[in-house]
């Protein structure tokens, strides 16, 4: 089992950036919504909370103020090149530390909560789909970045 201890405070802040810059991707493909996004964003963390126990790395991870890189972007495009620089950087890191569940609990866990903030805002005109191409297209990209 890996935990908290495992990992530098500087590492352990790019592990938490993860899923937040995952969830800036989605929140900033498609305007409007924002207040609603960033919401659903926090219930996810509230949500993983309840499965407390099934993963120490998961649990620690949601238990802790989540990490938002402060630099300010110039444009959406490089707010999301960033965030999947992030997700990448997250990515190798749990690779060389965590098992191999643990890895697949952590990509499964940024899926879920860009999914949500996707879900979480209706454009008109969009019909059944809560989700637009913009998040869906953001989605695929959060999820290449996981590898």
């Amino acid at each position: 089992m890996t935990a908290k201890s495992d990992f530098t405070d500087e590492q352990w802040d790019v592990v938490l950036e993860g899923p937040t810059s995952a969830g800036m991707i989605v929140i900033t493909a498609q305007r409007g919504g924002t207040l609603r996004e960033t919401i659903s964003m926090a219930k996810a963390y509230a949500e993983a909370r309840q499965q407390h126990g099934q993963s120490e790395l998961l649990d620690a991870i949601v238990a802790a103020k989540p990490e938002i890189d402060r630099k300010h972007a110039h444009s959406p495009e490089e707010l999301k090149q960033t965030s999947l620089t992030h997700l990448r950087d997250a990515v190798a890191l749990l690779q060389s530390k965590a098992t191999p569940q643990e890895l697949d609990e952590y990509k499964r866990f940024v899926v879920n909560l860009a999914n949500r903030v996707a879900s979480a805002h209706r454009e008109h005109g969009r019909g059944e789909d809560p989700v637009s191409d913009t998040e869906k297209a953001a989605i695929a990209e959060i999820t290449q970045a996981l590898g």
